[in-house]
C-alpha cells in the first residue's frame, strides 16, 4: 500500500501542480493577475493542494486541486478568457502524459528499473485521469465553463443558477462508482489519441 502510494505520488504533485499553473498563467495571459497577486503563478504543489483533493487522488484516483481565483471581468475578452483559462489545464496534464510517456518509450530499455518505470506510468496515467475528469461537463469541473463559453448569454444565467447542484451530482457519482461509466470512453479517447502521436515517433 505505502510503495503504491509513494509510486503514484510523483505524478499527483505534478499533474495537480501544472494544472493549476496553467489556469493561472492563462488567466494572466488574458489580462486578469488575480491568480498571480494570490501567489499561484507558481510551480511549489503547496500553493495548489487541496487536502481533501489530494486524499481522494489516492484513494479512488480522481481528486482536485484548489480553484485558481480568476475575475473575468479582467479578460481583454471576457468569453476567449473564460474559455483558455478552462481549458489551459487540461491541456496541460495532456501534454504532460505525453511528454512522460514519450520519456519512457525512449529510456524503459536503458534504465530497466521497475520503480522507474511504474513511476512514469504513474505520472502519465494521472495526468490523463485528472484531464478526462476535468473534461466532464459537470459543475465546477472545467468542462462546464468550456461548455458555458459556448451557450448563448439567456442560457448562461440558467446554467450559472444550476450550478451549485455540480458538486452534489460529482460527490454522488464519486461515492456510487458511477463516475468510471462517464470517464472510462474518456480515457479511452484520450488514450488513443496520445498513442496515435506516439505511433508518429515510433514510425
Amino acid at each position: 500500500m505505502i510503495i503504491d502510494m509513494l509510486t503514484i505520488l510523483p505524478g499527483i504533485l505534478i499533474a495537480l501542480t501544472f494544472h493549476e499553473f496553467a489556469h493561472g498563467l492563462a488567466a494572466y495571459a488574458m489580462g486578469d493577475d488575480t491568480a498571480k497577486n494570490a501567489g499561484r503563478l507558481s510551480l511549489d504543489p503547496m500553493k495548489h493542494i487541496d487536502p481533501i483533493g489530494f486524499i481522494m487522488l489516492f484513494i479512488m484516483r480522481f481528486g482536485w486541486a484548489k480553484p485558481v481565483p480568476i475575475n473575468e471581468n479582467n479578460f481583454k475578452h471576457e468569453r476567449l478568457g473564460l474559455f483558455f483559462v478552462s481549458i489551459a489545464g487540461i491541456t496541460m496534464n495532456l501534454i504532460l502524459a505525453l511528454i512522460f510517456q514519450l520519456i519512457l518509450f525512449f529510456t524503459a530499455d536503458i534504465v530497466q528499473l521497475s520503480a522507474y518505470v511504474d513511476v512514469m506510468r504513474g505520472i502519465v496515467w494521472i495526468n490523463i485521469m485528472l484531464a478526462a475528469f476535468n473534461l466532464l461537463p459537470i459543475p465546477p469541473l472545467d468542462g462546464s465553463k468550456i461548455i458555458y463559453t459556448f451557450l448563448p448569454r439567456n442560457l448562461r444565467f440558467t446554467f450559472y443558477k444550476y450550478e451549485s447542484y455540480g458538486s452534489i451530482i460529482l460527490i454522488i457519482l464519486l461515492l456510487t462508482g458511477g463516475i468510471s461509466l462517464l470517464l472510462n470512453p474518456v480515457i479511452s479517447a484520450l488514450i488513443s489519441f496520445l498513442n496515435s502521436i506516439i505511433l508518429l515517433f515510433r514510425g
